[in-house]
């Protein structure tokens, strides 16, 4: 690998890491693209290209994944959840949602329960549980 690839990918992780501790933020490709000292058209482009995924949906996809956790482990409301992960609208959140894991907030949070009653006596690894709740777009 070329020092400039070292460098481009040291760039985009510098902003992926940025996304990943303040995903609850508001975010955008400007400021995005500032963190790693690229233009918004490079890094936009670059981005994708490192990652498989524009920066607007990377940055969905930690949301939801949050927001995936605490649906499972606190009884807040999906209203307070939607705002507290980044969220400025509940319809969006709930489409957005809906478009990553496949079925509603509420419906998760439901399936979930009912998952972790179930499995109650059975011992499953964290590791495992993650990995499979983890959604796959």
């Amino acid at each position: 690998m070329s020092r400039a690839s070292e460098d481009t990918n040291r760039r985009m992780l510098r902003a992926r890491d940025a996304m990943d501790r303040s995903y609850a933020q508001p975010l955008d490709v400007p400021a995005l693209a500032r963190i790693a000292h690229v233009s918004q058209a490079h890094f936009a482009r670059t981005f994708r290209a490192t990652f498989g995924e524009t920066p607007h949906r990377y940055l969905q996809r930690r949301r939801v994944e949050r927001a995936m956790f605490l649906l499972r482990e606190t009884d807040r409301s999906v209203t307070d959840i939607c705002f507290e992960v980044g969220f400025a609208s509940p319809g969006t959140f709930s489409r957005t949602f809906r478009d990553i894991v496949g079925r509603s907030p509420r419906a998760y949070r439901k399936e979930a329960g009912r998952a972790s009653r179930a499995g109650a006596s059975a011992s499953v690894p964290t590791c495992f549980t993650m990995a499979w709740t983890r959604p796959h777009t």
